[in-house]
């Protein structure tokens, strides 16, 4: 019985709110002749603080029309924008500038979508071998990588020097598909830098032993100050190595269900001044694997086995900044610095 009141107290509370605020937008744009939409527009700046409340506006609008303009295809938008202001009896004369801040955000919003599905159609694509496009991303992962190295054989161990599990690296794809060899492959070719440290890192953990050249005074002192586990610890001040494709495959995960989830938007809202694109997607995850590899080193874990530790607690970071409006994980590879106040 109780939790039958309480069901109804929340049904009750839930009408009551959504009439309550229906009444409230109602009186708001009496008194200031704008819809939401242009209220919206007109005082919130261009980037995901806008385009994330247009996006709800339309998406709790108890027009139908409104609710599927979010969901249009890219086409349609110019269309889909003369419909709602037909529908919210705005006269685009009047408010030229409206149109264009609302095909903005429907681009943005449609675009990441669209990005979404992109996305999902890559990862389950598997890997195959009989499939001479794939066989040619995978060699191009190697030559990126090692490009003094050539690779004796298809079937080798040298593939375990870039961080695969075994001697044919099409087993390693299956959770994340075609999807985890597009990003390793974009990381390596147009980050080839940062990825080749990032690799060279990953196969030498460097150990501090600068013990070694200490005063024998010095040392003495020390040794005095702490106990001999202590001392162990110290001694060796080591960065943990890691497999660096199996890491990368496992933050194309983590960047799928950042994607996914809605988290993203934030980033991608913010320097996409269009549509997001697969590209943005695949820059978005060299700057996650950059900064996992970094955050790797500085929470020094003791062994490989504290992977999963350190994963999600990088995860959680990434979420925290990404909760604020303004966030833009790398703006340095925002896809146009000409994001203009529309």
């Amino acid at each position: 019985a109780s939790s039958f009141a309480r069901m109804f107290v929340q049904v009750c509370l839930y009408f009551y709110c959504k009439c309550l605020w229906r009444c409230l937008k109602f009186v708001v744009r009496k008194l200031t002749g704008q819809c939401e939409l242009q209220r919206i527009c007109y005082n919130t700046k261009p980037g995901a603080a806008r385009t994330m409340k247009i996006e709800a506006s339309l998406k709790g609008s108890k027009s139908k029309r409104l609710q599927t303009s979010v969901s249009v295809h890219p086409d349609a938008i110019e269309k889909t924008i003369d419909d709602i202001m037909e529908l919210k009896r705005i006269n685009p004369d009047i408010n030229p500038q409206l149109g264009v801040s609302l095909q903005a955000c429907l681009l943005q919003i449609v675009g990441y979508r669209n990005l979404i599905a992109e996305v999902e159609k890559l990862r389950r694509e598997p890997y195959d071998a009989e499939n001479p496009q794939h066989e040619e991303m995978l060699l191009k992962l190697w030559k990126c990588l090692k490009p003094n190295s050539p690779l004796k054989a298809r079937i080798s161990k040298q593939w375990c020097e870039i961080g695969f599990q075994g001697d044919d690296p099409k087993t390693d794809f299956r959770g994340m598909g075609l999807l985890g060899l597009y990003n390793l492959v974009y990381f390596a070719e147009w980050d080839t830098e940062i990825a080749l440290q990032v690799l060279s890192d990953s196969l030498q953990p460097k150990y501090s032993n600068a013990w070694q050249y200490l005063d024998v005074n010095i040392l003495f002192f020390l040794l005095s100050q702490l106990s001999k586990a202590e001392w162990e610890k110290k001694k060796f001040d080591k960065a943990i190595g890691y497999s660096f494709a199996i890491v990368g495959i496992n933050i194309t995960d983590l960047a799928y269900n950042l994607l996914v989830s809605g988290a993203l938007k934030t980033h991608f809202y913010n320097v996409a001044p269009e549509a997001p694109t697969l590209t943005h997607f695949q820059q978005t995850f060299c700057y996650l694997m950059h900064e996992f590899h970094k955050f790797w080193i500085e929470e020094d874990p003791l062994d490989i086995m504290e992977f999963n530790r350190v994963r999600e607690k990088f995860h959680k970071r990434i979420l925290k900044q990404l909760q604020n409006p303004e966030m833009a994980l790398c703006p340095h590879f925002a896809a146009s610095e000409s994001l203009i106040n529309m």
